[in-house]
């Protein structure tokens, strides 16, 4: 795409008298100038863009945020002055920690342009989808007042209600499954197998199919129809349609509704021809950032929006149609032309689609887009990252391109047609930035080798050689530095917490467990240890459970909990002949009965939040518990009684994501200097560090092995919720067939391993001036048991990377002998 001008020649008076000004006026022009200028050519690109669409396919590192910041400033520029009609820029983004790092961004360069901070709306995909809903209730269907937004995970009691009314509706398929590939009858392996499909499989199985389909716009009618090209014995499709109407059925009869909800209720609203129009009028183009993320039901949503008010093409008359009948998305509703009246500009990185096998969306659609986009020329490339040093650049794509022939050797070993879109990754080099990038400090200098390289005996052998290089790195003052520990499972992070902190604390290096400490989910979780103490003060093991919560917020001395517990009366209310208490049972005595008054002179519906203030929650605590409070409420409106409110908050608890309300910026807390930060890969998202620790990179845990679950194998070697997530892919992919289970389950496979390398390759790119790898030849072979050490193998990329940098291998004998 050639690079647009703003300058235009003035009058030479009028140049002679601004110079003669002693404050001289910079036109509109001249800044937006500036603003482009400071740019790289990549995000010079997104500048630069006036109408359209547009794909952005940018490496790590490349500033995307930055460059989608500039270009939404020069796009709501370019709007004050083309029309008196005020029409407003809507950017979207994956999370609201983006949502509000980016907003922050667009206000500082509207404000370089001297323009008022207003023109634009930044949202998350629900966040926007609920907007609309909200606008236009009458159509969306959702009487927001009226209904509970719910994230449910495979143990909700919808799900499982979902599950008993299907077998009780199809005894036979049950049956069927029940009998799996043998079965000799014997009563005992029945109820084993009984408990499995009730609890485990079949639960999986909706959880799985109903967000899949969901959020792909597909009915259980669909499914039920996609069935009939499908010979499984088990009738796969047809079961998940079954479980997915029971579940919806629920949902409806309750008022509930999910995230996936909230889209289709948008969706419906832009049906309608007025409604849509109004939308469409607000909007004069749609920003996505992170589209790599998008599943086709939100793509399509940004679709419609970013559409011109006046397009009648059938392609869009075509998508309404689809909404409108629940049928599948399975095309962009724009083939992009030149001339489309698609004002919509996504920016993504599809080497760094890491969701793809927990959640619906999929690489494949971003990547399409980019090669409509490219076919018309406009696709840019944001190739050029100034965050790393510049052999962390070269691991990654060293690691990025040996993936990939590995990928293809093994495919074309097996005598098919290798499929690039399938392949774990776009192929896309990092380049460093050019000489006076704009950048301070782009591409740093290493620290050390910059690259780091061990095989450590065992993970004791890690943790010792990974607390002298965080030592030696933090040094005298640890303030200027940012460290983190990225792991690929939270067990590895809470173990590598209990064995660091005591090192942490003498060095004076603040450790922060973000699986620990980050996760708001502690918050139903107290509440109701307290609530529970306060309904039944006499249990032994609800006092013991609120004396941890009150020991674990450091509001009682820690003691011997199991001695106040065993006789919660005498504990509470000791007699006069009862021997006198300790300072420390005392204060936690009167704190309990505290809460028991409370319990008392407090109206049910403000309890929630006096225990919150007790528990002495910080901000974003208490915004969580009100939250909490309201949900709870809501829920038990038609029965307000204590133990409505305990079975309400033992749902949530047992089988539900919370999501917290967050008050400050989840990126600065993870990142502050002076700080050690142990993160799973996947959170380590968008944020990066000075020195990034990559332990445990064993072969068991990344691509890791698909396996089938030992008690439920006697469905066969496959499991019925990735079949099914496979074949549903494959008709959404547009392919001629819908694959048997061994093709599916091999699909499958491949999907998990290439999101497993590709989380490898985020993690790897989080790294400026250090990136430290290692494989303990010793390893767990599962981190819930640490100690049962046993001879792991290292995920194939490790011996790769130290054959093509042996110079970045650490002899670790010549360091025991200099020690």
């Amino acid at each position: 795409m050639s690079d647009f001008k703003f300058t235009a020649t003035a009058p030479q008076e009028l140049l002679d008298s601004e110079l003669s000004e002693r404050s001289p006026i910079i036109s509109l022009q001249d800044k937006i100038l500036a603003i482009r200028n400071s740019l790289r050519p990549g995000q010079q690109q997104m500048a630069d863009w006036q109408s359209g669409p547009l794909a952005i396919s940018a490496v790590p590192g490349a500033g995307k945020s930055t460059g989608m910041a500039a270009a939404a400033a020069i796009a709501i520029a370019r709007q004050y002055e083309r029309s008196s009609f005020r029409r407003h820029l809507v950017v979207v983004t994956f999370t609201r920690s983006a949502a509000a790092n980016i907003k922050a961004k667009i206000r500082k360069d509207l404000k370089k342009l001297s323009l008022p901070q207003t023109g634009f709306f930044v949202y998350t995909l629900h966040g926007l989808a609920l907007n609309i809903a909200n606008r236009h209730s009458d159509l969306s269907g959702l009487q927001l007042e009226n209904v509970t937004l719910i994230t449910p995970t495979q143990s909700h009691r919808f799900i499982r209600n979902a599950v008993e009314q299907w077998i009780g509706n199809n005894p036979e398929r049950y049956l069927r499954l029940l009998e799996g590939h043998q079965f000799d009858g014997e009563e005992t392996e029945r109820l084993r197998r009984q408990s499995v499909l009730r609890t485990e499989v079949l639960p999986e199985l909706a959880n799985t199919v109903i967000h899949e389909a969901k959020s792909s716009g597909i009915s259980p009618e669909l499914l039920r129809e996609w069935s009939k090209q499908t010979t499984d014995e088990y009738a796969i499709f047809s079961v998940a349609a079954g479980l997915y109407e029971q579940y919806q059925n629920l949902m409806r009869s309750r008022d509930f509704i999910d995230y996936d909800d909230m889209i289709l209720a948008a969706l419906r609203v832009l049906e309608n021809d007025s409604a849509r129009r109004i939308e469409q009028n607000q909007v004069f183009a749609v920003f996505e950032d992170e589209a790599q993320d998008s599943s086709p039901l939100q793509t399509q949503l940004l679709e419609i929006l970013a559409s011109d008010a006046g397009d009648n093409s059938s392609l869009l008359k075509d998508a309404i149609h689809r909404v409108s009948t629940a049928d599948s998305c399975t095309d962009a509703i724009h083939r992009v032309s030149p001339n489309s009246s698609l004002n919509l500009v996504r920016v993504g990185d599809p080497n760094q689609a890491i969701n793809s096998t927990f959640t619906p969306a999929d690489p494949i659609y971003f990547r399409q887009f980019c090669e409509e986009c490219d076919r018309i020329e406009r696709l840019a490339t944001m190739d050029q990252a100034g965050r790393s040093t510049r052999i962390i650049i070269e691991a990654a794509n060293f690691a990025l391109k040996w993936i990939n022939s590995q990928w293809l050797a093994t495919t074309n070993n097996k005598q098919q047609t290798p499929d690039n879109r399938q392949v774990p990754f776009r192929l896309q080099t990092i380049r460093p930035v050019e000489v006076g990038d704009p950048q301070p400090n782009a591409n740093p200098a290493p620290v050390g080798r910059g690259l780091e390289l061990y095989t450590p005996r065992d993970i004791h052998h890690t943790v010792e050689l990974l607390s002298q290089r965080v030592i030696e790195l933090f040094g005298e003052d640890p303030t200027q530095n940012s460290a983190a520990i990225l792991v690929r499972e939270n067990r590895q992070g809470r173990w590598l917490g209990e064995a660091l902190t005591s090192v942490c604390k003498e060095h004076k290096i603040i450790l922060y467990d973000v699986g620990e400490r980050d996760r708001r989910s502690h918050v139903p979780q107290e509440i109701l240890a307290l609530l529970q103490f306060c309904d039944r003060p006499h249990s032994p093991d609800y006092l013991k459970a609120a004396l941890e919560a009150l020991v674990q917020r450091q509001l009682i001395p820690t003691q011997d909990l199991n001695a106040l517990a065993s006789l919660p009366e005498d504990f509470l209310y000791p007699g006069p002949l009862a021997a006198p208490q300790p300072e420390t049972v005392q204060k936690a005595a009167r704190l309990c009965r505290s809460l028991l008054r409370a319990r008392l002179e407090l109206p049910l519906y403000q309890l929630i939040s006096f225990l919150a203030l007790t528990l002495n929650y910080d901000q974003a605590e208490l915004a969580t518990a009100d939250k909490l409070a309201e949900r709870v409420n809501q829920q038990i409106a038609g029965n307000s009684s204590m133990g409505g409110m305990l079975s309400a908050l033992s749902e949530i608890v047992s089988s539900e994501r919370f999501e917290p309300v967050e008050t400050e910026d989840s990126e600065e807390r993870y990142t502050r200097r002076g700080q050690l930060t142990i993160i799973t890969m996947h959170k380590a998202k968008g944020l990066d560090w000075d020195y990034v620790f990559l332990p445990f990179l064993h072969e068991n845990l990344i691509p890791g092995r698909f396996w089938v679950p030992p008690q439920s194998q006697f469905l066969g070697d496959f499991t019925l919720s990735e079949v099914a997530r496979a074949q549903i892919r494959a008709t959404l992919h547009e392919e001629s067939t819908i694959p048997d289970v061994s093709q599916a389950w091999e699909v499958a496979k491949n999907l998990k391993t290439s999101e497993e390398y590709r989380l490898l390759y985020v993690a790897m790119t989080r790294a400026k001036l250090l990136l430290w790898m290692s494989a303990a030849q010793k390893a767990p072979f599962t981190w819930s048991k640490p100690d049962n050490l046993q001879e792991q193998a290292p995920c194939p990329v490790f011996p790769a990377l130290k054959r093509q940098f042996p110079e970045y291998v650490v002899n670790l004998a010549a360091m025991t002998k200099q020690a």
